[in-house]
């Protein structure tokens, strides 16, 4: 198996998982919150939506999903338009609020640009430089890497919370 074929594998696990928790999901317990202050899995699905779309779209030199597509427009958060959730309050992860069909449309749409990408890369390109603000300086790879780790660990998230739930679906 090539590189490719791995990500390919890695990110598609994710959509899986966003799938699966979204699925048969109220709206209602999408914006429940572990403990009154925990994420919520609309909040959850959002984020990782927004950090894949954010990353491979900086990365790749693409436009990001959210916005090329309406997205931002469709959910119409009080959030600043390019908000992905980092660092947010408990009153902002309060305020990511969305249908599941809605939060699984956008992450599907970040999902296709991601698969597009990662069919056209071959090994060599992986190497490449997408950041210098670090040092070292952040290749693809290691980006792409990055996101799989941080979008995994927010959809098992999700899927703890929908567990929490006893009638999230």
């Amino acid at each position: 198996m090539k590189s490719n074929g791995m990500l390919l594998d890695a990110f598609g696990r994710i959509h899986e998982t966003v799938a699966a928790v979204l699925d048969g999901a109220a709206v209602e317990s999408l914006v429940r919150r572990p403990a009154g202050t925990g994420n919520s899995m609309a909040w959850l699905i959002w984020h990782l939506s927004r950090v894949e779309d954010a990353q491979v779209a900086s990365a790749a030199g693409l436009d990001q999903v959210w916005h090329a597509q309406g997205f931002a427009g469709r959910f119409d958060l009080p959030l600043p338009e390019g908000d992905t959730g980092y660092g947010h309050s408990t009153s902002q992860v309060d305020a990511v609020q969305a249908p599941p069909e809605l939060l699984l449309e956008y992450y599907s749409a970040v999902h296709r640009q991601t698969v597009e990408l990662l069919k056209t890369l071959g090994d060599a390109d992986l190497g490449r430089v997408v950041d210098t603000r670090w040092d070292p300086p952040v290749t693809l790879g290691v980006r792409l890497v990055s996101t799989i780790a941080d979008c995994f660990q927010h959809a098992g998230q999700a899927a703890y919370v929908k567990g929490l739930n006893p009638n999230s679906g």
